[in-house]
């Protein structure tokens, strides 16, 4: 067995020419001589008989230290269930309020309210406390340099600043500690602690972009999915498109 002490390789291969077999003495002398081999090689147990019950001072209850280990490793299967359920519904309600969001989105009948969907809907739809979407300047041969992106609700980026909070190569960005001079949150950068940020893409009218969702508990961290996010992500460059198209 692997990791198996000196002890029990001892106990359990004798030297050439003793005989295999032990007597229950040689046992006893064994375990007297190393009262603390069952403490360290706890496995053994789960293959041995034990009496229903032993008496008497100074005489140790197997039975017992056998249903005490088996009761810890239930109780740890217990625990690990629990976490997956857990999970599983963290993630469900996760998903649920995505959908309910996007929904949001599909149900703007102009840009204006699209942008509200977003601003004034988000925070109680998923369950945070600010969300902002930005733009960086259109290009001069762009068509988007034809919109006007300065409205209420809109934040103004630089030229770069995406790729500068992203990453060039990064779409999605989570972060459990956010450092906002308020380039993305606006008056709201205080508060935010931990954010999600997505990168809105080139449209037909609208330039490069950035969806930013900020909460000042620990909702966001590096280590979570960001799947639901960047799908997010890209229903509003599709809304977007269809509301910035004339006619």
């Amino acid at each position: 067995m692997t990791g198996q002490s000196d002890d029990t390789a001892a106990f359990s291969e004798p030297d050439e020419g003793v005989s295999d077999s032990l007597s229950e003495q040689d046992v006893s002398d064994f375990l007297s001589g190393h009262p603390d081999f069952l403490v360290r090689n706890p496995d053994i147990l789960k293959s041995m008989e034990v009496p229903s019950r032993w008496t008497g001072d100074g005489i140790a209850d197997m039975q017992h230290f056998m249903m005490e280990q088996l009761r810890g490793e239930i109780d740890n299967l217990r625990d690990c269930a629990q976490d997956v359920i857990e999970t599983s519904r963290s993630n469900m309600s996760i998903q649920t309020r995505t959908h309910t969001a996007v929904l949001s989105l599909l149900s703007a009948v102009n840009f204006e309210q699209l942008t509200r969907a977003i601003t004034e809907d988000f925070p109680l739809l998923l369950d945070i406390d600010i969300a902002a979407v930005g733009f960086e300047p259109a290009t001069a041969k762009s068509q988007a340099s034809n919109v006007d992106f300065i409205m209420p609700g809109l934040r103004r980026l630089n030229v770069g600043d995406v790729d500068r909070f992203l990453g060039r190569d990064q779409d999605v960005l989570l972060l459990s500690e956010t450092d906002d001079d308020g380039t993305i949150f606006g008056e709201g950068a205080g508060l935010v602690r931990s954010s999600a940020l997505a990168r809105l893409r080139p449209g037909h009218l609208s330039p490069t972009g950035l969806l930013a969702l900020g909460s000042r508990g620990n909702v966001f961290s590096p280590g979570q999915g960001t799947e639901l996010i960047g799908f997010l992500g890209r229903v509003l460059e599709r809304c977007m498109d269809r509301w910035l198209i004339p006619g």
